[in-house]
């Protein structure tokens, strides 16, 4: 370690600051003098020599939560076995790269100049590390630099009079007979919350396991200049806040001395250029071995026999920092809400299947004693087919798409809003929990890649949250150019995801048609069944397809994002969230759309077809393309979640078995077991997290988002699906990042960002997908129209008895301009339209029926849209974004909190202008931080409110 270092670090009582800290014993230093310059240079040689300190050092005894780390766990310190490692830095050695250990030797200068404590450990194996430390003077500057809130201390609670508890009741308590009223529906509504909370308590996490969450502090940015009101004691310790630091600096530091290269920063391009391996925050221990809070997430959180379980949100927050935790909430959230919309799909569904022998159109496909011959599915090769032979088709088709369909739809419209709305409720009791209220992304720094390109840049701008000049982005040279090669590049990825979709077009009509010649050949189960076989592998093909292309899309957002130099973290995120969501949606929907709305719409009549490059159009199953739809929905929404699954858990795996494989090829014969291994090389073959590694998982649940609400008409149990897949996910999502993955670096996020933007999105879209979808590929409104305005009486009584018959032409085989099939005795073949018979004059022609259809599917549209966006203004209107009582909260708390500060600048004005050198402390703290009382923060507030009301208006005017 530099001479600069442990001036900044021992000489200035740095090291003896955070040791106090360490011990638990803040008030009360060692009362060991201060090492002299050259004992601390000496101790530090000895540590560079990777031995342990010797009796130079003094003899510091950890306590509490150290101690028990450092017991479980000694890998997890420096060898004075007093400094917890906050980052390693690991390089290979026979891994020769031109000018690496130069850059490395300067990027560590570099380091240590900040402030830094570095311990590197020579070895003869392969790998060396270097080890790194941020004394308590960094994180302080740091903490005061990134703007991050911190706790305050608590103030002296205040006893509220019964008088001022009972509030509007006193009046209440004069009417005679009200206190034993109020009495007995007390002990009424205690029973039912007890019982209710017995309930609750079968889901919840043991409280000796992970203990309740504490009770909300006041926070506020953190300055040095009043660091005497922040209770920073076990903050500054969070690996999670330390990582966040050091992390910041290796980002940002040089590693070359030539003043012309403008990029030659950071650790992660050093990594690039393979001068180092990699670099990441250390794991609390071993996922198996107890002791630690990564072992008690592993066994009561990651577990699958755990899922029906509530998650320890603020332990993973604790453990992952605020965007990883604010995931999983999220996640459970979203899973937990999918359980209601699951019931109805699936009462729906039953539904369907209860009455499906009492749906008379089935019966009369599936009537053997009427023969009706249908035209020709293609030309040339085709022959005439039964009707009957759709049999199979038209009642599975039922169980999809029968009268509690728009039921259904209605209700998973009013779903999709209510969930938005609930989320913004719970988003914002998390927001206050874990104090990102004040959080604004505006002041985040920017990306040091942003800095680097802008280098050059002379036109500079203000930032009226950071106070700081920056770089303005050229906008004819730079921006302009960049935005116009990014959009013409998604523009020419969507053209190749419609190329493939017309390439599987291609594929159904050559199969159908094969299938139809084999048809007049053969009997077998897959001609008779030849639509339902076509869609299935069609659906199959498309879903491979699908899994290659979204390869190919991550990649190009990524290189697109990054030419469109994003000023933040933030900013960067959110930009490629919307490109590769736009690609992945028409990706993902765009067989479906044309399932849903294009096929079998246009494709004309017998002797009369509209054709494509001389090939005829694909046409509709009898009853409609609801079952097409519905397989297609089927097989690409479970076999997407299955294979994406699949490949999340798969290829982590085999790049941890390579990464391992690897090291003990460079180790040698110096194999040690699992248990003997450091931290650090434990780590080492996990693989890297990174700052994306969210993306994918909130990418595939928003997809999934997109199944549930846009297409749900057609398909009921999507939400039944999607939940036993969340269930699942949630659970091998926390042991991925727990055992596969380095310990991630803490990010601190307000919300979810874009994502809630695309669901709301998503679910405004998909209103109209489902009413265009009932209307139009659901056979309902024709069923609806021919029973109230077509169908025989009997009785008086509306029937469906003749509806099929009612729903298909005739077509005389003359008319056949080409390809007429060679069969005898075949005058007249039947297809599904509504067109005038040959008899008629003129023939073929639109009906008068026709156009009844056509204008209650429109007016379906418009009804079923009004209804919807009724109900969704209703919930918004009924439910705000934030609880009355927490909006009151968090203003009570601000205004404390600018009250506390303002007093403590009063008490140091005072103070100077008596000559005091120290200020009084302003907060009366009793205790201990355990025998401190727990504070009531909302009646301490009024308290405090009332009490002191005008002088405090008075002190700060």
């Amino acid at each position: 370690m530099s001479k600069v270092t442990l001036s900044m670090g021992v000489e200035n009582g740095t090291f003896e600051e955070e040791m106090s800290i360490l011990s638990g014993n803040e008030e009360e230093p060692p009362s060991l003098p201060i090492q002299n310059g050259s004992t601390a240079r000496r101790r530090n040689n000895l540590r560079f020599q990777g031995e342990t300190a010797s009796s130079d050092a003094p003899s510091y005894v950890l306590k509490g939560r150290m101690k028990d780390l450092y017991e479980n766990n000694p890998n997890l310190f420096f060898d004075d076995g007093l400094r917890k490692i906050d980052f390693v830095l690991v390089w290979e050695q026979n891994v020769k790269v031109e000018g690496a250990e130069e850059r490395r030797r300067i990027f560590e200068e570099e380091l240590e100049l900040e402030g830094l404590e570095l311990e590197r450990k020579f070895s003869s194996s392969s790998h060396q590390l270097v080890k790194i430390h941020a004394p308590i003077v960094i994180i302080e500057r740091y903490a005061e630099l990134l703007k991050m809130r911190l706790p305050m201390k608590p103030p002296a609670p205040a006893e509220a009079s019964t008088d001022q508890r009972r509030g509007s009741l006193e009046i209440l308590y004069k009417i005679p007979g009200f206190s034993q009223l109020h009495t007995a529906t007390t002990e009424v509504v205690h029973q039912v919350k007890s019982r209710w909370e017995w309930i609750l308590d079968k889901f919840k996490m043991d409280p000796d396991t992970f203990k309740p969450e504490k009770k909300f502090r006041l926070h506020s940015t953190y300055t040095r200049e009043k660091k005497e009101l922040f209770d920073v004691s076990d903050q500054f310790m969070l690996p999670s806040l330390r990582s966040r630091v050091v992390d910041f600096i290796l980002n940002r530091k040089k590693f070359s001395n030539d003043p012309n290269d403008h990029f030659a920063f950071g650790i992660e391009r050093l990594i690039e250029e393979k001068a180092y391996s990699a670099a990441y925050p250390l794991h609390d221990g071993d996922s198996r071995t107890p002791g630690n809070i990564r072992y008690k997430l592993a066994r009561h959180w990651a577990s699958l026999w755990k899922a029906v379980k509530y998650q320890p949100l603020d332990h993973i927050k604790e453990y992952f920092g605020v965007k990883i935790g604010l995931y999983f909430a999220w996640l459970g959230f979203y899973t937990h809400t999918l359980i209601f919309a699951s019931v109805v799909g699936l009462f729906c569904f039953f539904y369907g299947l209860a009455t499906l022998d009492n749906n008379i159109p089935s019966q009369e496909i599936c009537d053997l004693s009427k023969s009706v011959t249908m035209c020709p599915v293609c030309d040339k090769f085709c022959d005439y087919w039964d009707l009957s032979e759709t049999c199979l088709h038209s009642k599975v088709t039922y169980l999809f798409d029968n009268s509690s369909t728009v039921f259904f739809a209605i209700f998973m419209s009013f779903w999709a809003a209510l969930f938005l709305e609930l989320w913004k409720r719970y988003s914002a009791k998390i927001t206050h929990r874990w104090d990102l209220t004040g959080f604004d992304a505006r002041e985040e720094h920017p990306r040091p890649q942003y800095l680097a390109k802008l280098k050059d840049v002379q036109e500079k701008k203000y930032n009226p949250l950071t106070h700081k000049e920056e770089p303005r982005v050229p906008f004819w040279r730079m921006k302009f150019p960049n935005q116009m090669i990014s959009y013409t590049t998604i523009l020419l990825l969507i053209l190749l995801v419609i190329a493939l979709v017309v390439g599987v077009i291609i594929y159904r009509i050559c199969v159908l048609s094969v299938l139809a010649i084999k048809a007049s050949e053969e009997d077998s189960l897959i001609t008779r069944n030849a639509q339902i076989f076509t869609t299935a592998t069609a659906a199959s093909l498309n879903l491979v397809c699908i899994m290659l292309f979204n390869r190919l899309y991550e990649r190009a957002a990524y290189k697109l994002t990054e030419m469109e130099l994003p000023r933040t973290q933030t900013d960067f995120e959110d930009s490629y969230t919307v490109k590769i969501y736009l690609l992945q949606f028409v990706n993902l929907y765009a067989s479906i759309f044309y399932i849903g709305f294009i096929k079998g719409k246009m494709i004309g009549r017998p002797g009369k077809y509209n054709k494509i490059f001389g090939f005829r159009q694909e046409e509709c199953a009898p009853g409609g393309c609801m079952l097409e739809l519905t397989i297609q929905l089927a097989i690409i929404m479970v076999g997407k979640q299955a294979m994406g699954t699949c490949m999340e858990m798969i290829q982590p795996i085999l790049m941890k078995w390579w990464n391992t494989m690897r090291l003990h090829a460079a180790y040698g014969s110096i194999k040690k077991k699992k248990d003997e291994k450091p931290q650090w090389l434990k780590d080492y073959t996990l693989n890297s997290f990174g700052p994306e590694g969210l993306f994918g998982e909130y990418l595939e649940m928003v997809l999934q988002y997109g199944f549930v609400t846009i297409f749900v008409a057609a398909f009921p149990l999507a939400p039944l699906f999607a939940l036993l897949n969340n269930l699942f996910e949630m659970r091998l999502d926390a042991k991925k990042v727990l055992n596969l993955y380095r310990r991630p670096v803490a990010q601190r996020v307000r919300n979810i960002g874009v994502w809630y933007t695309i669901m709301d999105m998503v679910g405004k879209f998909s209103v109209i997908t489902n009413a265009f979808i009932i209307a139009f590929t659901s056979d309902f409104i024709p069923q609806a129209v021919y029973y109230y305005y077509y169908s025989p009486k009997i009785y008086n009584y509306s029937t469906m008895t003749g509806y099929v018959n009612h729903t298909l032409s005739w077509f005389d085989v003359n008319d056949f301009m080409e390809n007429k099939p060679d069969k005898p005795g075949v005058e007249y073949c039947r297809y599904f339209e509504y067109r005038s018979p040959p008899w008629a004059d003129p023939k073929y022609k639109r009906t008068q029926v026709y156009w009844h259809v056509m204008a209650a599917r429109l007016a379906f549209i418009v009804v079923f849209e009004n209804i919807v966006a009724l109900v969704v203004f209703l919930v918004q209107y009924c439910i705000p974004d934030m609880p009355r009582q927490l909006q009151d909260q968090i203003q009570a708390e601000s205004y404390l909190t600018n009250e506390i500060i303002i007093d403590h600048e009063l008490t140091r004005s005072r103070n100077r202008h008596n000559g005091c050198t120290t200020p009084e402390p302003l907060i009366e703290t009793q205790g201990t931080e355990e025998q401190r009382p727990v504070v009531n923060y909302r009646d301490d507030l009024i308290y405090y409110n009332e009490k002191r009301g005008v002088e405090s208006n008075q002190e700060s005017s």
